[in-house]
């Protein structure tokens, strides 16, 4: 519609622009939040503007603010990038503007998900039969897949979540210690109140020992939940899935896994020793945001027994056009009636890259981060924590006070962008390798950077 021409004509060719100066920019924004709020701040004019002047100034403001997050050099946090079909999908994702909460009123976007939901499984390794729901992340997916396994536990021992939790039986949460907070957070918004840590071994690996005497601790036939992990955020490491599965279903436990960026390891034939056992689990949480490349938000819910997430998400009401076929609608999977379909980037990933393309993406990350390991550990002060099996490098230097300096100055250096964090008693650098255009040239000026970092430390 010649209405909208303005206004897309200018944001693509900002968006060219952007993407184009991402490689060669300082990685950090160049303004705070204060300073930018003198920009977009103010008083509410009484009249409006151009939509197209509207872009031009949208962008130009924004521009000193933003992070290059989809620089090859980013590895603060695990934040992928956006492949080019996902993106071209997220834009036609906006302009469709279908509400993908029920199937027969938008067919299309629908059928889209179910097929990426039905690819992702198949890929994964999962039991063909799950059901998948797209989420805004993996906090999201979290509190997704543990909604449904407290409906359920809470079924097998008698009591109907429907009637709310007071008086209920209690839930018993078991979870590593070193799992990632937003475990915590989804089990606070479920009122299932703070787990129970359970030991790690040097990695953040649950110990089996450690696991069963916890189980011992729960009376019998009371409710189980047990949380296992695929890629520590500090080491990368993957829980023992297959022994502790075993234990925790002797007990009639759930078992969740949380899988942010590492259960696409199993999408990988030289990683997915990682995953082995990890499909014998009932849930799994993962964000395709992160490994896989797409545009926020996109996390990715998937429960073994479809009924269990029906009977704790699904709702009907008189207005709502009830699916008739069988496949039940996206609603009923998800904690929202009214969403995007942001699942459509993600059928868009994998039918841009096939099976081959993602094995060597998600191979690809992990190679980089071997590469990173084995430059920086050469360097002259510095100290690679972890065992590096996945895309997560920890660093660190001989005190705390020098690892802080250090970080420091990398990032006002501006070349690399990554992330302090405290692991095992020490301050830490964590490098985390997520974009899937990290190449060879990143790897090298990531391990200058340090180098000139740690060396005016000198």
């Amino acid at each position: 519609h010649e209405l909208y021409d303005e206004a897309l004509s200018r944001a693509a060719a900002h968006a060219r622009a952007w993407l184009c100066a991402v490689p060669s920019r300082k990685i950090g924004p160049r303004m705070t939040a204060d300073q930018l709020a003198v920009t977009f701040g103010g008083p509410l004019s009484d009249e409006g503007c151009d939509a197209g002047d509207v872009v031009d100034e949208l962008a130009a403001g924004a521009e000193p603010g933003l992070m290059a997050i989809a620089s090859g050099r980013f590895f603060g946090w695990v934040m992928g990038g956006t492949l080019p079909a996902a993106l071209g999908a997220d834009w036609l994702v906006s302009a469709w503007d279908q509400n993908n909460g029920m199937r027969d009123p938008t067919p299309a976007t629908a059928v889209i998900e179910e097929t990426a939901g039905e690819w992702l499984v198949e890929l994964l390794g999962l039991p063909e039969h799950a059901a998948v729901g797209f989420v805004t992340g993996g906090t999201m997916a979290n509190f997704t897949c543990l909604g449904a396994a407290r409906h359920a536990v809470l079924a097998g021992a008698g009591w109907d979540v429907n009637d709310g939790l007071t008086g209920s039986p209690r839930v018993h949460v078991l979870v590593g210690a070193e799992r990632h907070d937003t475990v915590d957070l989804a089990l606070r918004y479920l009122g299932l109140g703070r787990p129970t840590a359970v030991a790690v071994d040097g990695e953040g690996r649950i110990e089996i020992g450690a696991l069963t005497d916890a189980l011992d601790q729960i009376p019998d036939g009371e409710p189980i939940v047990l949380c296992l992990q695929a890629g520590n955020v500090h080491s990368g490491a993957f829980d023992p899935f297959a022994e502790a599965i075993a234990v925790a279903h002797a007990r009639g436990a759930w078992v969740h896994v949380d899988g942010a960026f590492g259960l696409w390891a199993a999408a990988c034939s030289t990683l997915r020793h990682l995953t082995e056992g990890v499909t014998a689990a009932d849930s799994w949480a993962t964000d395709a945001h992160k490994t896989l490349n797409v545009p926020y938000d996109c996390g990715v819910a998937v429960v073994a027994e479809p009924s269990a997430m029906r009977a704790a998400f699904g709702v009907h009401a008189s207005y709502l056009v009830k699916d008739e076929s069988g496949h039940g609608d996206p609603h009923e999977r998800v904690p929202e009636l009214s969403r995007r379909a942001r699942g459509v980037p993600v059928w868009a990933v994998l039918r841009s890259l096939g099976r081959r393309g993602v094995a060597d993406l998600v191979g690809g990350l992990a190679h980089r981060a071997h590469e990173i390991a084995e430059g920086v550990a050469q360097i002259d002060g510095v100290e690679v924590l972890n065992d590096v099996v996945y895309t997560q490098v920890c660093i660190a230097m001989d005190d705390d006070d020098r690892t802080r300096a250090v970080s420091a100055r990398l990032l006002a250096d501006g070349t690399v962008w990554v992330s302090g964090s405290r692991w095992r008693g020490r301050d830490v650098l964590r490098i985390s390798v997520s974009n899937w255009s990290t190449d060879e040239h990143d790897v090298q000026e990531t391990i200058e950077a340090l180098r000139r970092a740690v060396s005016s430390d000198e």
